[in-house]
């Protein structure tokens, strides 16, 4: 069994971030999978501008965006793997129990008495990855802590339950953009377009500049999924009308889509009798959502908030499950990729940091509980094994969720920032936050907004210094009020 300090599973923006976060504070034994066949992630196939803003102050395409990280990362040293599949994740006491459990020959054989002995001695805070490479076959790592970079993966056609049959021409937007930019194929020349994420907007505008005819961008809901930025550079400039409140309620065609219908939703996103419309398409592409890939998450034990489907973290982008860290996409889905490689970066030096006092610790590890149960978000803080007090984050109002989603004073820095996602439109408005102890409720930070919207991720800052002005501190409460 191979062994290192840190495993990154995610060779996007977020994996490479994290890893080049990890070497600055000093972590040599590191190392990157990627389940592709490159480093790059999803940038590879974005090849419209609009990257690199925030973090490069110039404007990049995906794949430059991409490039600059797998060159600083190549520059670095740091070693990566490609075309390897991550199978599970494992803490050692797990996979400890599971070598005591197994008591099947070919085990027997694999695992000796002195291996068992072996792992029985390693701290339980260590870290199994069992992965597959197409070059080397099944392989298993031993780290101390390991960062989740996993991404995201499109909601499919079978989430949305639309009728009719399954006929060809029904691709989700990531598959059409894959498709045009780096296969050469055009998916359709008549094309719908089921839902107003980024990637649906930005197809819009790829579709039309291939010469299809993009009739219509229908969205459930009353607002658009994308940034504003978006709807006018994609939409308004090709005049491609966008409905809102319309969702496809028909497919036609049984070999090839021939149409849709269209309909008009009420406030429960229930089609309303009379407001049909026929398109006449050959292409439905569907943007209607993305979901974090955290099926290893789950395996392992990461707690999960059922809001972002992401994992619940800390501060310092740790899970429950203690070395353990997530960012990027599977953490929460981000606008910008800037705010992805923003986020990795913090999550591999908080990693580090993790590892070198591992390192520098004499005692073995223990087990350890986790540090808030499902019911944490909305409750009050507790103390979890270094009596190190934890404060939840609660969102209220209009305010879905925030990331982090708890802090440790102790470990706070002396700013946090902290994001959220709103889930209706909100003019004219206020971001508060209140400090909440035993008796009392005060606001201690407001932040003016002309307005928020869920396409739009919004951010505030949090200090230190404020915080720890209140010793019986037990939760921060942010909302958002208009006026």
């Amino acid at each position: 069994m191979k062994s290192c300090d840190l495993v990154i599973i995610g060779g996007g923006p977020a994996g490479l971030a994290a890893a080049l976060g990890a070497r600055k504070q000093g972590i040599k034994d590191i190392i990157i999978v990627e389940r592709d066949k490159e480093l790059g992630g999803i940038l590879n196939q974005c090849i419209h501008n609009g990257f690199g803003l925030h973090t490069f102050k110039e404007e990049l395409t995906g794949p430059e965006y991409a490039g600059r990280y797998i060159e600083q990362v190549k520059d670095a040293g740091i070693p990566y793997v490609v075309d390897s599949m991550v199978l599970s994740i494992q803490s050692m006491s797990q996979y400890k129990s599971s070598l005591q459990a197994d008591q099947c020959e070919y085990n027997k054989e694999k695992y000796s008495e002195a291996d068992q002995d072996k792992y029985s001695k390693k701290k339980y805070t260590d870290k199994i990855i069992t992965m597959v490479s197409r070059t080397e076959g099944i392989i298993q790592i031993q780290a101390k802590a390991v960062i989740l970079a996993m991404g995201c993966r499109e909601r499919p056609r079978g989430a949305l339950n639309i009728p009719g049959y399954r006929p060809a021409g029904i691709y989700s937007a990531g598959t059409a953009q894959r498709l045009v930019n780096m296969e050469g194929y055009l998916p359709g020349r008549e094309v719908v377009i089921l839902g107003s994420g980024d990637i649906g907007l930005i197809m819009a505008r790829r579709m039309t500049l291939e010469g299809a005819h993009v009739k219509v961008v229908a969205e459930l809901m009353p607002y658009s999924g994308g940034l504003k930025r978006n709807i006018v550079q994609c939409l308004n400039d090709y005049d491609i009308p966008l409905k809102l409140s319309h969702t496809v309620v028909d497919i036609h065609g049984k070999e090839r889509v021939t149409g849709i219908t269209l309909a008009k939703v009420d406030e429960k996103g229930k089609p309303i009798p009379g407001t049909e419309e026929e398109y006449a398409c050959d292409t439905l592409l569907l943007s209607c959502g993305l979901i974090p890939e955290n099926e290893l998450s789950r395996e392992l034990g990461v707690k999960l908030n059922p809001v972002t489907s992401g994992p619940v973290v800390d501060e310092s982008l740790e899970t429950n499950v203690p070395g353990v860290f997530a960012c990027g996409n599977v953490l929460h889905v981000h606008d910008l990729v800037d705010f992805v490689s923003e986020e990795a970066d913090r999550a591999g030096t908080c990693a580090a940091r993790y590892i070198l006092q591992e390192n520098q610790s004499s005692n073995p590890g223990i087990d350890q509980e986790s540090q808030y149960s499902d019911s944490d978000i909305g409750k009050a803080s507790k103390m979890n094994d270094n009596n190190d007090p934890v404060i939840p984050l609660i969102s209220t109002g209009c305010v879905r969720y925030t990331v982090p989603s708890a802090i440790h004073l102790s470990k706070m820095p002396d700013k946090l920032k902290v994001r959220f996602r709103v889930g209706k439109v909100v003019k004219n408005c206020a971001v508060d936050v209140y400090c909440k102890e035993e008796n009392s409720e005060k606001r201690i930070k407001t932040k003016k907004r002309p307005v928020v919207a869920p396409g739009e991720m919004e951010e505030i800052l949090l200090g230190r210094e404020e915080l720890l002005k209140y010793p019986d501190l037990q939760q921060l409460i942010i909302t958002v009020k208009e006026g």
